[in-house]
């Protein structure tokens, strides 16, 4: 089995919009691998699911596998490929490129990330 995306012992475990996540309590904030399969798009994926127009979810974490496209709103576009630290502030589409899934490690505050990590709570040009 691919330790990638085994099973997590004592993990929670989500099926969400065709994405795979697990999830670790650390303390107060959360550890999660989320497994995004090929052809992922969260604006076609996940948007009927959460029912916001876009991904409002702060991402901090490290792709360990795959590749990933997306942009916000005001044009802005971002490109990871593993292995990549990845930022995301909450407002943006992204989809994953090519026949491989993306694995992203992520660490997150539920509701509180943003200021946890000194991060914008919204996309913007410094």
């Amino acid at each position: 089995m691919d330790p990638l995306t085994a099973p997590i012992p004592n993990a929670e475990h989500r099926d969400v919009g065709g994405a795979h996540i697990d999830v670790v309590r650390a303390g107060s904030v959360r550890v999660g691998r989320v497994v995004y399969p090929p052809g992922f798009r969260w604006s076609r994926d996940m948007k009927p699911v959460v029912g916001t127009e876009l991904c409002e979810h702060v991402h901090v974490g490290l792709l360990v596998r795959g590749h990933v496209q997306g942009r916000y709103p005001d044009g802005c576009r971002f490109d990871f490929q593993a292995p990549a630290a990845v930022v995301l502030e909450p407002g943006h589409d992204a989809w994953v490129v090519g026949d491989e899934s993306a694995v992203l490690v992520q660490f997150d505050a539920e509701r509180d990330t943003a200021r946890c990590c000194g991060l914008a709570g919204e996309h913007r040009h410094s």
